[in-house]
């Protein structure tokens, strides 16, 4: 029995770029409905719309590995090029059992959306491999690892194709996969991979940037509605990365934490909760909050529904249905995680007057300084925290004001108005650089 693949002590810095989970309950459709409302709001040309939603090229490899015990295993790997419209195509690569062509197609045209929403000169990508990496050894998935690279080497490069940390995957893989690609180009390429380990050209502040965004919007939309921060109350759905550092950068900005959650359920205390001491309990604690006595125990859809200013579903998807969207009482909803919102959710909630900033924005913290990590690998100069948080801040809040203003100019929701920007931009590009024939 081969021992299985350990997390480097590195994992928990790790940023990994948010995707979708694609499952029976696919968020992916949903997301896709909102694109086509807003293809229709611009009247985009079909031709344009068929080609928006095409990806330009679909890679599929067999992947020999030998295994510990001798035998040889072969295993499907992809990487899926939707877009390179706006520049080198960006997105991670995952390996799970249930990966397949046409999941790696829909979160690669995914990152397409996300890249141009943020204002990142990247298309969209994705990658995978169908394996349990559960039941592999470190040295099996580092030789999957290596000879996947090596298959896919013409189709990665810093110019053309730069993969990411995602499911299943952390600063190690990045590490092999750079290291494979250097010894083909017989040069060391940092620039070729994001997620990487900080020791070799990894970024500062990655950790917290997903949760960084989802801050920065939020304090974004509280000043268009009028809120301020020290007057506010914030619910967390989710105590991961993302949503404990949503926490605690709310916290620094005044808001009152009076409710997270994790899988071992919610948690509120109506006077606030001391959310360094409840990080520090879930790091000492299995990465778990329950028996935290810092707050009283509540159910997850008593979370949902608490009377507060902001809402940020930081877990998992499909939390606010067409089933619980009438019990939200929060005036923001701040999509930390992905999907968390469906389709028929958002017209309740629109109804209701709550304003939801959408994962496709909120989230976007990550990707964003995935780029600023290609950036500092291209200059061979790299920037301290400070600087990649403020420059992190100042792109979310130009991103969250250019949504805010294309919704209203729309007259539609802002998750629409971060579909309309997209599309306007990648089918501009496109329109721009022309067909080539």
């Amino acid at each position: 029995m081969p021992t299985p693949f350990k997390r480097d002590v590195e994992t928990r810095a790790i940023y990994q770029e948010p995707t979708p989970p694609m499952d029976k309950d696919n968020p992916f459709q949903s997301m896709m409905q909102r694109f086509d409302v807003a293809a229709e709001l611009l009247e985009l040309d079909s031709g344009l719309y068929d080609v928006l939603r095409s990806p330009s090229r679909i890679h599929i490899t067999s992947i020999p590995v030998v295994m510990d015990d001798g035998s040889l295993r072969v295993f499907e790997g992809y990487r899926v090029i939707h877009s390179e419209v706006l520049g080198p195509s960006k997105g991670g690569i995952r390996f799970a059992p249930d990966v397949h062509v046409d999941e790696v197609k829909a979160l690669a045209a995914w990152m397409t959306w996300k890249c141009a929403v943020v204002g990142v000169p990247f298309g969209g990508a994705k990658g995978g491999v169908t394996c349990d990496p559960s039941q592999m050894s470190a040295g099996e998935v580092e030789r999957l690892t290596r000879r996947y690279t090596a298959n896919l080497i013409d189709v990665f490069g810093p110019d053309k194709d730069i993969p990411a940390p995602d499911m299943n995957t952390n600063e190690q893989v990045m590490a092999w996969l750079l290291d494979t690609y250097s010894m083909h180009a017989r040069r060391t390429e940092t620039a070729v991979v994001t997620g990487k380990p900080l020791l070799i050209g990894g970024s500062e502040g990655r950790r917290e940037a997903t949760g960084r965004g989802v801050m920065t919007t939020t304090i974004g939309a509280m000043n268009r509605l009028g809120m301020r921060p020290g007057q506010s109350t914030v619910a967390v759905q989710g105590f991961g990365n993302v949503g404990s550092v949503a926490a605690q950068l709310l916290r620094e900005q005044g808001c009152s934490i009076v409710a997270v959650s994790d899988v071992s359920g919610g948690y509120y205390n109506a006077a606030g909760i001391d959310v360094d001491a409840a990080i520090t309990y879930a790091e000492t604690h299995g990465r778990s909050l329950a028996g935290f006595d810092g707050a009283e125990p509540i159910s997850n859809e008593e979370l949902l529904a608490l009377d507060v200013d902001v809402l940020a579903p930081c877990a998992k998807e499909n939390q606010i249905t067409a089933a619980n969207a009438g019990d939200v009482r929060a005036k923001i909803v701040a999509e930390g995680a992905n999907g968390p919102t469906t389709a028929p959710a958002d017209a309740i909630l629109n109804e209701n007057g709550v304003l939801v900033i959408p994962d496709i924005l909120a989230n976007a913290g990550g990707v964003t300084v995935s780029y600023f990590e290609w950036v500092q690998d291209r200059q061979g100069y790299f920037w301290s925290k400070d600087r990649v948080n403020r420059r992190l801040d100042r792109m979310m809040r130009a991103a969250f004001d250019r949504v805010y203003d294309a919704a209203e100019r729309y007259d539609t929701s802002m998750r629409i108005g971060a579909y309309v920007i997209a599309i306007e931009k990648v089918a501009g590009a496109l329109k721009m650089r022309g067909i080539y024939a």
